[in-house]
């Protein structure tokens, strides 16, 4: 059986060689990015390796993107190469507390361009876990290709649909990101999603800041979801499940904390699809909350350690000593 199956754009990211704005940086690296390509290649690392559902183009970084992913134990089996479209570029810049900001060449790219029924009933079927993020939702097809996957996936008997807001609503027009997540949101049994995810989703008051944790993890489960899983950067992160979860044991929600773990960040780049990586790995192998949140929070804190999204993921084994260096917390 397959147990895992991410969808979403797979792209390149033009990382800086050091800190500045956008104009001041002189210099470049390419570096396989996307946040469902950096989950993908995150359960592969964990030794999860997953079907992956994307789209890149027929020229040389759609090359160089197929290539990485297959080098990264990501099965090909869904990797669709597009003829008469580019790959998507997106170049990054760097903050001095190694936080991003992005500028996307997304106009018209193969992955805009994923189209329905592109994964079969019959691969469907043997699915456990399904994965998607917010961008790949901006474009048509590619919208009505991912929220037909998630329906039908919500029809496959015990599986899970998750969801990453991934907040870009410039790539949306007008009020589309918010109700565009709104039916994301219904379709998902579990959301990963950053306070300023859910500021943009129009979940919470733009005033309200980081607000009460737990009451946004309560607020998204209003919504549909049985899981919230809300990230918090270096205070670690928080999760709510209802009783419909099948790691929740009780008859009553249940919300659970862990602090995250102390290092020098080098770049957060993909920080938060590592934190996924970890969090679906652990969830859908019968771990509790709480030790997927600590899992997950040490692959993200491992991940900030070197540069790149793609590149920075790490293994089980580097995770499992990481942890052991911080007394398995």
């Amino acid at each position: 059986m397959t147990r895992l199956l991410v969808a979403g754009e797979t792209l390149i990211d033009f990382v800086p060689e050091g800190h500045g704005a956008l104009d001041a940086v002189e210099t470049f690296h390419r570096r396989a990015g996307g946040a469902p390509a950096n989950v993908a290649v995150g359960l592969a690392r964990l030794e999860e390796p997953p079907l992956f559902w994307t789209r890149v183009g027929d020229g040389p970084f759609g090359d160089y993107l197929v290539r990485t992913l297959a080098e990264a134990g990501v099965r090909e089996d869904l990797i669709e190469r597009d003829p008469d479209a580019d790959t998507t570029l997106v170049f990054v810049s760097l903050d001095p507390d190694a936080d991003r900001s992005f500028s996307f060449h997304r106009n018209g790219t193969a992955d805009t361009r994923m189209r329905p029924g592109s994964v079969d009933d019959d691969v469907l079927a043997d699915v456990e876990w399904v994965h998607a993020g917010g961008v790949v939702l901006a474009d048509e097809p590619s919208r009505t290709a991912t929220f037909d996957l998630l329906s039908r996936a919500n029809e496959v008997e015990d599986a899970v649909v998750s969801f990453d807001p991934n907040a870009r609503p410039e790539l949306f027009e007008g009020t589309d990101f918010v109700d565009t997540c709104r039916r994301a949101f219904d379709l998902a049994d579990v959301v990963k999603a950053t306070a300023e995810d859910l500021v943009a989703a129009g979940i919470t008051d733009p005033t309200a800041g980081d607000g009460d944790a737990a009451e946004l993890a309560r607020a998204v489960c209003d919504l549909g979801p049985h899981t919230a899983l809300l990230t918090r950067g270096p205070d670690g992160a928080l999760a709510r499940s209802t009783p419909d979860a099948p790691w929740n044991p009780t008859d009553e929600p249940i919300v659970v904390e862990h602090g995250g773990y102390p290092v020098d960040p080098v770049d957060t780049t993909g920080a938060g699809d590592a934190f996924t990586a970890g969090a679906i790995a652990a969830l859908s192998a019968g771990e509790s909350v709480q030790e997927a949140l600590a899992f997950a929070n040490a692959v993200a804190a491992r991940s900030t350690t070197a540069k790149g999204a793609m590149t920075a993921l790490p293994t089980r084994s580097e995770v499992e000593s990481f942890r052991d260096a911080h007394g398995s917390a």
